[in-house]
């Protein structure tokens, strides 16, 4: 996948953590380390989407469920 360059600026305990992270669990570079965050934060906002979309109550739902059809039909 092309990538695009970035430079960010974190304070000296994240360029820490991220640095034992990276030496620790065996990642090639501190780009992978930050690569591997941001995909959990993207799971995370997918998640939670999910959860507030099926917390949504569709009253049509309840009129399809009662069609009419049973089981046995199938």
């Amino acid at each position: 996948m092309p990538s695009e360059k970035l430079s960010i600026s974190l304070p000296a305990s994240l360029m820490e953590f991220i640095e034992n992270y990276k030496i620790s669990r065996g990642c090639k570079s501190r780009s992978q380390v930050i690569e591997l965050a941001l995909e959990l934060l993207r799971y995370q906002e997918l998640e939670q989407a999910y959860r507030q979309a099926s917390a949504e109550v569709d009253p049509d739902w309840d009129l399809t469920v009662g069609d009419g059809l049973t089981d046995e039909t199938w």
